[in-house]
């Protein structure tokens, strides 16, 4: 009988009759086309480093850091992710907004900013403010969220809050603007330094109100009484 260097059998195995897997004179045996990687074991294989990623880089599972307060106000960039707290006020989410909106207990203050018509614009040109809608009853106090006022918005600031606290420091006042707008979270610090004790911050403002299917109402400038 002719000897090969190495020898082959047919072997029927458990539940497979007619596979058959190549035993060298070694004793190595080679992975059968049954035990070749499935796409299950690849599954499991996927799972099982994407745990040990996470495991070794904690910070993709938790996702981003929360943003910190800063000592002062927020100076640029007004447009971005805001901090989940503000010392010293409460925050509100969209069902506490509304339950105090619906309950009529808070003063609700909209400080989205407004563009000022521009001194030299030529003459005849047409100038159209943009519409904002926000919560119904809320008073509108633009271009008080900035980090800096000079002393004319300042004044107009603090004439508003007197005129809808009626001289109250401790009436309930809800600041807003829309979501991830730096402007509310300075108005409401502001307000806290104006001596209010009572001042709740809204983050998700009239974008979180409206996705949560809530009414808006065309807005209108708060302007100080004549006189």
């Amino acid at each position: 009988m002719t000897k090969h260097p190495a020898s082959a059998r047919l072997s029927d195995r458990a539940g497979h009759p007619g596979r058959w897997s190549l035993t060298e004179a070694s004793g190595d045996k080679r992975p059968a086309p049954d035990e070749a990687a499935s796409p299950v074991r690849l599954a499991w294989l996927g799972m099982a480093g994407l745990a040990l990623a996470l495991l070794a880089f904690p910070a993709l599972a938790e996702g981003p850091a929360p943003v910190a307060e800063p000592d002062g106000y927020r100076m640029e960039e007004y447009r971005a992710p805001t901090p989940p707290t503000l010392r010293g006020a409460k925050v509100l989410d969209t069902v506490a907004a509304e339950r105090a909106w619906r309950d009529k207990s808070a003063i609700f203050v909209d400080v989205m900013p407004r563009d000022v018509k521009p001194a030299n614009l030529p003459a005849g040109t047409l100038w159209r403010d943009k519409r904002r809608d926000h919560l119904p009853g809320s008073a509108w106090l633009p271009n008080v969220g900035y980090g800096a006022l000079n002393a004319e918005v300042d004044g107009y600031f603090r004439a508003g809050l007197d005129a809808l606290t009626g001289g109250r420091r401790d009436a309930p006042l809800v600041f807003y603007c829309q979501t991830d707008c730096w402007m509310s979270w300075n108005a409401a610090k502001r307000a806290l330094g104006y001596g209010f004790t009572r001042v709740a911050w809204y983050p998700a403002g009239s974008d979180g109100w409206a996705k949560a299917g809530l009414p808006l109402e065309e807005a209108h400038p708060w302007t100080r009484p004549a006189g």
